[in-house]
């Protein structure tokens, strides 16, 4: 019996040792702190924009623009986003509205369009309930919520270079008409 406690005491020490090898030999240099990421955000006013276009009605509320910068370095971390919750609203009372998309467009103070950095993402807006679906439709009187998060163009972000943010739909109307669908019938004669 005494040789098993050896082997045992024998085969912990050794686990032990190799344990301690191990401990020693990872490289504890100076620990460095991760890069501190704060987020800049610019309230753009108006914080609300109604506009009409035809038979279709909007508001882009709570316009914002968010940029994260690496603090100390003043390194852009992540580039500007716009968001927004854009409501959009069929205006009429006899026609249905396809609306198959939209895009935003940031316009200079000459008029001309602010291009993105070849890396962004165009800022296109998806209307469709369902992934993969660009379209919705609107009947009358009705709306539709969609919460926008767009890249935006750093350039717009220097004092009076951004004059205005459109919103580009493209739409189709069509005469809303209620149908009732009838099916005449008559009563047979009983077989039998």
């Amino acid at each position: 019996m005494i040789p098993r406690i050896a082997m045992s005491l024998t085969a912990a020490a050794a686990v032990a040792a190799v344990a301690a090898a191990l401990a020693g030999c990872s490289n504890k240099g100076p620990e460095t702190q991760a890069p501190q990421i704060t987020e800049k955000v610019f309230n753009l006013t108006p914080g609300t924009i109604k506009v009409k276009a035809g038979i279709v009605g909007g508001e882009l509320s709570g316009v914002k623009i968010t940029e994260r910068i690496e603090e100390g370095t003043g390194r852009v971390d992540y580039g500007p986003r716009l968001s927004a919750r854009l409501v959009l609203r069929n205006l009429t009372t006899d026609k249905s509205v396809l609306i198959d998309g939209g895009k935003l467009v940031y316009a200079d103070a000459s008029d001309k369009p602010i291009a993105l950095p070849p890396e962004s993402t165009p800022p296109s807006i998806r209307l469709g309930d369902s992934y993969g679906s660009t379209s919705a439709r609107l009947d009358p009187g009705q709306e539709l919520v969609r919460e926008v998060d767009v890249d935006f163009p750093g350039e717009a972000l220097k004092p009076g270079k951004l004059r205005e943010i459109r919103v580009q739909l493209r739409y189709t109307a069509a005469p809303f008409r209620r149908d009732l669908l009838e099916f005449p019938v008559a009563l047979g004669k009983e077989e039998g």
